[in-house]
């Protein structure tokens, strides 16, 4: 990881990261604003993805979770699925806290085969450690989000009655949001979100 503090990367922190606490606002909340809120902030994001260059966003992939989470998001709402093996590694990684969502997301939005392969090796490794709480209800619903929308059913084995997702959830009583359904139209939600953002884009296929 990227630790050293340079003009350069301190510049694109206040351009993408920090600007309007941008990667604060990447969260929950955005179910919680209004039709007008939204959309601003739609085009607002729409407006980065386009700005940002692949080395750019490289360079925040090598920093924080802030940066990460928020590098991961551009790359969803840009579709620039070059960048889907570096997610991949960081996302297997799970190296560090809160950027691993959006991941998911990202993963969720190529909507390929090869994302899916992503969520069902990070669910394989992941919810064979009932003590990590990482970003399994965030993996699991973006593999229930792919099957739903390709018609494929990779997720089953994960919640046949006594697989993985049940022993797993079984050893987090501290969740409430453990429920595959919720999970997964969680995902759809913001899976919507990026399309909705993608649609204000100037700069098409990058």
């Amino acid at each position: 990881m990227r630790t050293d503090r340079d003009p350069e990367l301190d510049k694109l922190r206040r351009r993408y990261v920090a600007a309007g606490r941008r990667y604060l606002r990447l969260n929950y909340g955005i179910f919680r604003l209004s039709d007008r809120e939204r959309g601003r902030f739609a085009r607002e994001l729409a407006r980065a993805a386009d700005a940002i260059t692949p080395r750019e966003l490289g360079l925040l992939l090598d920093c924080g979770w802030r940066e990460r989470k928020t590098a991961a998001w551009l790359i969803a709402i840009a579709g620039r699925t070059d960048f889907r093996p570096r997610l991949g590694e960081l996302f297997l990684a799970s190296e560090g806290p809160y950027a691993g969502h959006a991941y998911c997301i990202a993963l969720a939005a190529f909507g390929t085969p090869a994302d899916t392969d992503l969520l069902t090796a990070y669910l394989d490794r992941y919810l064979a450690r009932p003590d990590l709480d990482y970003d399994q209800t965030s993996a699991l619903g973006a593999l229930l989000h792919l099957d739903a929308t390709h018609g494929t059913d990779h997720a089953a084995r994960f919640l046949a009655p006594a697989g993985p997702w049940k022993q797993w959830a079984r050893e987090q009583p501290h969740r409430s949001e453990l429920d595959s359904t919720e999970c997964q139209e969680t995902m759809a939600r913001f899976c919507s979100f990026v399309e909705e953002s993608a649609r204000y884009r100037t700069v098409k296929g990058r």
